[in-house]
């Protein structure tokens, strides 16, 4: 009920442009979100990757509504990429299509996020294409088939698998077969029952399923979860296959569960945590309320310190 009301939330442009512009709002976001400039997510970077983690940096936005916004979004990427190598940062970069122009004009968002890719690659860094709605699922799997094939390019360009999608084992094969890194997450977008997994128990179920296909697969893939029992699954599936601990990472979002990133890390695992930041942070914030009760709490709880 929470989730579906949050989600419900998140997809509000009035509330959206309120919560943007208050001081409270931003207050409360801050635990989640590292700030609104390019300089506030460097330094959350440098001190996460002091702990021992790596970082995948996402500045906050989607469905842009013309070209200049979809190339100011690349031009901004293009210095967190020089940022990141200049200041020698553990760091990569994830975004989303409809933050590059997908809605505007498709061919442009692929000329943009390969620009990126290939800037990246000359850096030694990678880049990271989110998974949006379901509306999107194919066209952003086509666009990173697309831009692994271009020379240069493997291995320095990935994409997100939601374990709740029904299709999603079938694009994971293929996926595997082009030898592409994946980043698996459960999913946090309302879909209807024919598109994904309504239970609880099924998402989980798949994801276990797939997370154990990508740790077998030989290619280097981000398993993000903060569920401590598919954690403690994955652990033990690494060990009893004998996979090594740096052949695949956990990853976590930023002001999520520190203390279990903390007690991977210390324990030999590999962690990355998925910084965002940015103006345009209230639908990602309230996928997050979505995603984990225990948030409402925190929100409540500095909602009236505030």
């Amino acid at each position: 009920m929470l989730r579906a009301l949050f989600i419900s939330l998140s997809e509000s442009h009035s509330l959206r442009a309120m919560a943007e512009k208050s001081a409270i709002g931003r207050r409360v976001s801050s635990r989640f979100v590292a700030g609104t400039q390019v300089d506030d997510v460097l330094k959350a970077t440098e001190t996460v990757n002091k702990l021992g983690h790596s970082v995948s940096i996402d500045n906050l936005g989607e469905n842009v509504t013309n070209a200049e916004e979809a190339r100011h979004s690349a031009e901004l990427y293009h210095r967190l990429l020089d940022e990141i190598a200049r200041r020698g940062l553990n760091a990569n970069i994830s975004l989303k299509l409809t933050h590059m122009g997908l809605d505007v004009d498709e061919r442009l968002a692929h000329e943009l996020v390969s620009g990126l890719v290939a800037k990246a690659a000359l850096l030694k860094s990678f880049v990271r294409v989110d998974m949006e709605g379901s509306p999107y699922t194919q066209r952003t799997l086509d666009c990173v088939h697309e831009l692994h094939r271009q020379p240069g390019n493997k291995g320095m360009v990935g994409t997100v698998i939601q374990s709740y999608l029904h299709r999603s084992e079938s694009d994971v094969e293929k996926l595997l077969a082009g030898g592409i890194r994946i980043r698996l997450c459960k999913g946090a977008y309302k879909e209807p029952p024919e598109i994904a997994f309504q239970k609880k128990s099924e998402v989980d179920d798949n994801y276990i399923k797939l997370m154990k296909i990508l740790m077998k697969s030989g290619i280097y893939h981000g398993l993000a979860t903060h569920d401590e029992r598919i954690i403690n699954d994955a652990k033990a599936f690494a060990i009893a296959e004998k996979i090594p601990r740096d052949s695949f990472e956990f990853q976590m979002l930023h002001g999520i569960r520190r203390d279990l990133q903390q007690k991977l890390v210390a324990d030999g695992w590999g962690m990355r945590v998925y910084i965002p930041f940015g103006t345009e942070w209230y639908p990602y914030f309230m996928r997050r309320l979505a995603e984990r009760p225990a948030n409402v709490f925190f929100l409540a709880k500095n909602f009236f310190r505030a």
